[in-house]
C-alpha cells in the first residue's frame, strides 16, 4: 500500500508537472525557467531537481508516459495479427485509453496543446525527435519478439517501424499546424493517414 510520503511526493512531482506545462504554454518554454515553475508552487529549485533532471525532462514527461502506454498496448496485442495491423491497432487503442493515461495527472487538453509548444520549440523538437529514435527501435524489438525474428539479421522490423513511426510523424505535424486541437481530430487523422500505407506504398498515384 502506498504510504502517505510517496503519495505527497507524487503529488508534489503533479504539481511542478502541470505548472511546468502550464507556464510552457502560456508564456514560452524558453522565457520559463526553473525558478519560475518552483515558486508557482511554492517549493524550492532543489526540490523540482529532485523530480525532474530540467525543464526538458518536464516539457516531455507526459509524452514519456502515452510511449509507455503504447509499448505495452503492442506486446498485448493478439499474436495472429500481421506486424503493421498489430501496430495501428495499438496506436487507436492508445488514443481511446489516452484519458485514463493522462487525466490522473493533468487534463488531456493540457497534454494536447503541450503538443504545439513541442512542435514550434526546435530545442524540444529536436529532443523528441532524438526520443523517437529510440522509440522506434524498442518497437521494433518488441515485434521481432513477436514474430520470432532477429533484427540484427531480418530488417523487417526496423523497415515496417521506420514506415509506421514516419506516418505518426506526419500526423502530428499535420495535427498541430491544423485548425482542429482536439483528441478526436488527431484520432481521425491517424486513422486517415495510416489507412492510406499500403495503397501509397504499392500503387501507383497516377490519375487516368
Amino acid at each position: 500500500m502506498e504510504t502517505l510520503r510517496e503519495r505527497k511526493k507524487q503529488r508534489t512531482r503533479e504539481a511542478l508537472l502541470r505548472t511546468a506545462l502550464e507556464l510552457f504554454i502560456t508564456q514560452g518554454y524558453e522565457r520559463t525557467t526553473v525558478d519560475d515553475i518552483a515558486d508557482a508552487v511554492d517549493v524550492s529549485q532543489r526540490t523540482f531537481f529532485r523530480y525532474f533532471a530540467g525543464k526538458e525532462e518536464a516539457a516531455l514527461a507526459l509524452e514519456g508516459m502515452t510511449v509507455a502506454h503504447f509499448l505495452e498496448a503492442v506486446r498485448e496485442r493478439p499474436s495472429h495479427e500481421a506486424p503493421m495491423e498489430a501496430l495501428r491497432q495499438a496506436v487507436l487503442e492508445g488514443w481511446d485509453t489516452l484519458n485514463d493515461v493522462i487525466e490522473a495527472v493533468v487534463p488531456v487538453e493540457l497534454y494536447l496543446r503541450m503538443h504545439k509548444v513541442i512542435e514550434s520549440t526546435p530545442a524540444l523538437l529536436a529532443a523528441h525527435l532524438r526520443r523517437s529514435v529510440e522509440i522506434e527501435e524498442a518497437i521494433a524489438l518488441i515485434l521481432a519478439e513477436r514474430e520470432g525474428v532477429d533484427m540484427d539479421t531480418d530488417p523487417r522490423p526496423r523497415l515496417a517501424v521506420a514506415v509506421f513511426g514516419g506516418v505518426m510523424r506526419l500526423t502530428e505535424r499535420q495535427w498541430s499546424t491544423g485548425g482542429d486541437f482536439s483528441l478526436d481530430a488527431m484520432r481521425t487523422l491517424t486513422i486517415s493517414y495510416l489507412e492510406q500505407v499500403g495503397p501509397a506504398l504499392s500503387e501507383s498515384w497516377r490519375t487516368r
